[in-house]
């Protein structure tokens, strides 16, 4: 665990190879269309609790498998972001239930360590077009929820993309005070 947070703190981060398509601004939203990756990723899905106590359980739980608790008990390293997926209702709120993913490093993607918690799954996605828009300090869903909307209320009724998920992104680790980095991600259909 001291590795993933000296990983965080001191070494570099390994981000999710994605390109961006176009970058635009409608009513003071700043968004982006990107393609991301395909890949590997750990995930752990959470039930029940609300978005921020159940995105903290799972993100531990991913952080000790990155760290070592896997069955090569090695030290894969950080990589950006973690990815929250929330499942919004017709209101907008969220429903009590978050599936949390950590794609995996590189040099790890063609045979990844078996978690040694059971509740962490390794799953092969596709990739993916998205559109995004990002925000600065600690994220909570409240703060997702709004961005949600802004980006929603920007891209209007012309974009095509999946309604009844998004991804709440977050690239920083806990220990950075300032200039953090959060985005609201919805998936192209």
């Amino acid at each position: 665990m001291f590795g993933v947070i000296r990983n965080s703190l001191f070494g570099s981060v390994e981000g999710w190879p994605c390109q961006v398509l176009s970058r635009a601004e409608k009513e003071e939203v700043t968004y982006e269309e990107r393609t991301c990756e395909g890949g590997k990723f750990a995930t752990v899905e959470v039930a029940g609790k609300q978005f921020d106590e159940a995105s903290k359980e799972a993100v531990l739980k991913l952080l000790k498998y990155v760290g070592g608790t896997n069955d090569k008990g090695v030290g894969m390293g950080m990589t950006a972001p973690v990815s929250i997926t929330a499942f919004p209702d017709e209101d907008g709120s969220l429903q009590q239930k978050v599936k949390v993913s950590l794609r995996i490093p590189s040099q790890y993607q063609d045979n990844p360590p078996r978690p040694g918690d059971e509740s962490i799954q390794i799953e092969e996605r596709e990739g993916m077009t998205i559109y995004s828009t990002q925000f600065g300090g600690y994220a909570k869903e409240e703060d997702y929820v709004n961005y949600a909307a802004k980006l929603r209320s920007a891209l209007g009724s012309e974009a095509a993309y999946r309604k009844d998920f998004y991804l709440c992104n977050g690239y920083d680790p806990p220990m950075k005070p300032y200039w953090r980095r959060n985005e609201v991600w919805f998936v192209k259909e």
